[in-house]
């Protein structure tokens, strides 16, 4: 070759020779990552075993809700039946409103039991088989052998979270409207004496307040400024728009404005003014269940602006804006306590577990009921009062944990 077609193909060598090196970095860098990405990829952890339990644990989950919510159904409709036909319910309206939602609400409610039930039962027949010997026989520990447990607690919590967060309190205002029109024939719709705080130092009263027609009577707005009052508004009827396209829209009737100025006074007043008032309908009246038709950010908007108010009637949404997250993590404490107890291989078969498995499940349930009581009349903290069973039952699941075998 001459050295003139050498010095021509040279530069064209030197790319080949750097596209060469910068491959050879990518493909470096590319292993590199996938070797990374293999410690995410779940079949690192999860192996035929743990596949088979986690079918088996959601499986039999799902068996005794549909089994528990299909007595409770029987049940209901027998208590409910007279009632139904009394008021003349219609059946599309009994399956599709009340029925329909009556389901997930209290499959999502009894969570834990179901849960609990479900590793009790299936664990126990695992034992009876004398599979679990097997396992830890084979090398398992009972920390490997809670794996698959641990990673079907994580898909319930989960689900069970965003269900209660988000799905259910829109299906708990339609069934909560039907027991209204069909079953109780009773609902809170007035209040009397209410007073709150709509703005920085801006107080407002009304004497009597009627839900149905949207409608305050003996209305007063007192304003302060360095605690001074500087302004006082009197009505004799305040009404909320409904129709209006901004909130907050209210139109006074028969109004009084008296601006305080020093040792002056003026009084301006008149027949009827549309105004904007920092406060709707649902901070004035609360009926029984009102905080479980709100989603999780609706509850914590709601509860900043009425503390924000000053108002002393947002404990029971406290409690349940905590409870929604503190029923997620029982899952895992009461899967603990059960895969413990029931992965003994004892004579009697799973009749003991499961007698227990109930005593504790509706002892949870029980202490819950009663901490969330004592927070709303007695002034426990409400997230205290939510967390309180988690609590107690996370030293019963440590202690269970340490009689498991190994």
């Amino acid at each position: 070759m001459k050295y003139s077609d050498i010095r021509r193909r040279l530069p064209m060598l030197k790319a080949m020779r750097t596209l060469g090196r910068g491959y050879q970095v990518c493909k470096k860098l590319l292993k590199h990552i996938l070797h990374w990405l293999s410690w995410l990829s779940p079949k690192r952890y999860m192996k035929r075993i743990d596949w088979y339990i986690i079918k088996k644990f959601i499986g039999t989950y799902i068996y005794a809700i549909i089994l528990i919510i299909s007595i409770s159904i029987v049940f209901d409709v027998n208590e409910n039946l007279a009632k139904f036909t009394q008021y003349n319910a219609p059946l599309r309206a009994i399956v599709f409103d009340y029925y329909a939602n009556f389901v997930p609400y209290f499959a999502n409610l009894f969570s834990p039991l179901f849960v609990f039930i479900a590793v009790i039962f299936f664990t126990s027949k695992l034992a009876g088989n004398s599979e679990i010997i097997a396992m830890l026989a084979s090398g398992f520990s009972f920390k490997r052998l809670l794996r698959p447990y641990m990673v079907s607690c994580i898909i319930i919590s989960l689900v069970t979270f965003y269900l209660g967060a988000y799905v259910i309190p829109h299906g708990t205002v339609i069934r909560q409207n039907f027991e209204t029109i069909y079953k109780n024939k009773r609902k809170n719709t007035s209040a009397t004496n209410v007073q709150m705080q709509v703005a920085q130092g801006v107080i407002a009263y009304i004497s009597h307040y009627d839900n149905t027609h949207k409608t305050g009577y003996g209305f007063s707005l007192d304003k302060f400024e360095n605690k001074k009052l500087v302004s006082h508004m009197t009505a004799t009827e305040i009404r909320y728009d409904t129709i209006s396209d901004s909130k907050f829209h209210w139109k006074v009737y028969n109004w009084k404005i008296r601006e305080l100025r020093g040792l002056k006074e003026d009084i301006t007043q008149g027949s009827q003014i549309d105004t904007l008032i920092m406060m709707e309908p649902t901070d004035l009246v609360y009926s029984k269940g009102q905080q479980e038709t709100f989603t999780s950010p609706e509850l914590r908007d709601y509860i900043s602006k009425q503390q924000s108010r000053g108002s002393g009637n947002v404990v029971q949404y406290e409690v349940e804006y905590h409870k929604r997250i503190a029923m997620s993590f029982a899952s895992f404490i009461l899967t603990i306590i059960g895969a413990s107890l029931s992965s003994h291989k004892r004579k009697g078969g799973m009749g003991l577990y499961l007698g227990i498995g109930l005593m504790l499940s509706f002892s949870y349930i029980m202490l819950q009921t009663i901490s969330s009581t004592f927070a709303i009349n007695a002034g426990f903290p409400p997230m205290l009062a939510a967390w309180v069973p988690n609590i107690t039952f996370a030293f019963v699941a440590y202690f269970c944990y340490r009689q498991a075998p190994d």
